[in-house]
């Protein structure tokens, strides 16, 4: 195989303008694509040098159901001022918590689509395992 990253990840939006506000004013994206194509607009949110982007994909795009992504996990190098950031805009967060792998937190956009912040540490394989079933009550993800 000759994989070399995701291109995109497909965030499914019921209002593209209210997403677009969201990602860009609060996580603080900048735009990487707003075209008109059929069957719609075709609109793409990133981080500053990200090298995958995220299609906010409205109605009649895919036919994919507003909020139903989960577990996108955003690197930040400082976990507890995003945090304080999200709570500033209105945004309810659960967390930060310590894990093995890293301090995490999780939100949800406005249509509900599940992400997680993550500011990384050294793995420590003896106690993935453990913190792996902590995550999962903590975060009600699925590993």
């Amino acid at each position: 195989m000759n994989i070399t990253h995701a291109s995109f990840v497909t965030l499914p939006v019921a209002d593209q303008d209210r997403a677009l506000r969201f990602y860009t004013d609060v996580l603080g994206f900048e735009v990487a694509a707003d075209l008109e194509m059929p069957p719609g607009r075709w609109l793409q949110v990133a981080p500053a040098g990200a090298q995958t982007v995220f299609t906010l994909s409205g109605p009649g795009m895919g036919g994919f159901t507003p909020g139903g992504s989960r577990g996108i996990m955003l690197v930040t190098s400082d976990v507890d001022a995003d945090c304080a950031r999200l709570v500033a805009a209105g945004v309810a967060v659960e967390g930060p918590d310590d894990l093995p792998w890293g301090r995490m937190a999780s939100f949800r956009d406005p249509d509900g689509n599940g992400l997680m912040l993550i500011t990384e540490k050294a793995l420590d394989t003896a106690s993935w395992k453990k913190g792996a079933e902590r995550a999962m009550t903590v975060t009600g993800a699925e590993l």
